[in-house]
């Protein structure tokens, strides 16, 4: 009860900053002269930045502290989404994203080594989908404020402008407030009855040692592993664009797409808890995670042969729910046969690679209607 809702809250606020772009492009495009190529340049430029400082700083999340670097993260990350408001040039769009992703790097595979410090491996998908929500809940967070700010121009800044300038102090204030709020690790709590602290102190020991005595994987072995996890990942991250950066590109008008933006994250928040929950009562994790892609694959598939606006729609948010599902059980995944510094590069390794998907989804021209 204490984690969670922030750890929810920080992510929330993560993802509206990074899906803003999508939203603001209803407008930024026209006002500035860009064109859909140097649209899709930039929202790519963001995962190049991204992608090279992800594996060290989960590493250091591990070693040094989760809630300094996370309030780093936060705090940085913010600045340069409010500085994004001010730009005027497609050189100006192209560095703003690409430091945007410098800022965040890292805050996603930190955040997951930071719960894997707190939660036991019975209790770890529930523990990530409960955090992986925000991303569903972003997107109808960030759509119904998108749709209100496009709409207002104050002290004569357009809204799509005021995107960026509000959905930058956030995570300016939550960064601060993690520095004092998070602690690192159980036996750091104070807050925590001390029956309560050494509980869970013992379980997480316990199953470290249980879990280094039965998984003495060879290097090759906990390479092919970690692998196994890229390949689909990257795969899926390519799929899971259509419904963040694509759909405000559906040619109806921005108060409708806002709107459109919010189904996927409404369907998916419920089947992210369904199947995470389902996941970590029956102990079984690869046919929780297969199935939710093999059926959000299928569904995507069929986009690509329907005529019209409204069912492509239909789809794209039966897909987007399918495709969440995914996320909490394929994260507790790792933790099964790695822990400690080892988790953590996994962690940002998978993350890193899979977001090059990101990058040569964001470049795709969208098909002509």
């Amino acid at each position: 009860m204490r984690l969670l809702p922030f750890s929810f809250l920080m992510y929330l606020v993560c993802y509206v900053d990074r899906a803003n772009l999508s939203f603001a492009n209803l407008r930024m495009s026209m006002d500035l002269g860009f064109s859909d190529r140097v649209y899709g340049l930039g929202a790519g430029v963001f995962f190049v930045g991204y992608i090279l400082f992800e594996i060290p700083g989960a590493v250091i999340v591990e070693r040094w502290s989760a809630r300094k670097w996370i309030a780093r993260i936060m705090l940085t990350w913010g600045l340069v989404t409010i500085l994004t408001g001010f730009i005027k040039s497609a050189p100006q769009f192209y560095a703003a994203r690409f430091f945007l992703g410098v800022a965040e790097a890292s805050f996603f595979p930190g955040m997951i080594v930071y719960l894997s410090h707190w939660f036991r491996a019975s209790d770890r998908a529930k523990a990530v989908a409960s955090f992986y929500c925000a991303v569903p809940a972003a997107s109808v967070v960030g759509s119904l404020l998108a749709s209100w700010l496009l709409s207002v121009t104050w002290s004569g800044i357009a809204g799509w402008r005021w995107i960026f300038i509000a959905e930058g102090i956030p995570p300016v204030v939550l960064g601060v407030i993690a520095l004092f709020y998070l602690t690192d690790y159980p036996q750091q709590a104070g807050w925590l009855p001390e029956d309560e602290r050494g509980r869970i102190c013992q379980e997480m020991e316990a199953e470290l040692r249980a879990k280094k005595k039965a998984c003495q994987y060879t290097i090759w072995q906990a390479c092919s592993q970690v692998l196994l996890l890229i390949f689909p990942y990257f795969l899926a991250l390519i799929g899971a664009q259509a419904t963040v950066f694509w759909i405000p590109t559906s040619g109806l008008p921005a108060p409708q797409v806002s709107l459109l933006g919010a189904l996927p994250g409404i369907v998916g928040v419920a089947c992210m808890l369904v199947n995470g929950w389902h996941s970590d009562k029956s102990g079984e994790r690869r046919w929780h995670t297969a199935m939710p892609l093999l059926c959000a694959g299928v569904i995507y598939f069929l986009v690509a042969l329907t005529h019209g606006v409204p069912l492509a729609m239909a789809l794209l948010i039966l897909g987007g729910g399918c495709m969440f599902a995914y996320y909490p059980v394929f994260w507790a995944m790792p933790t099964m046969f790695l822990s400690e510094s080892a988790a953590a590069a996994c962690f940002g390794l998978i993350n890193s690679v899979g977001h090059i998907g990101r990058v040569h989804r964001s470049h795709c021209r969208r098909l002509p209607q």
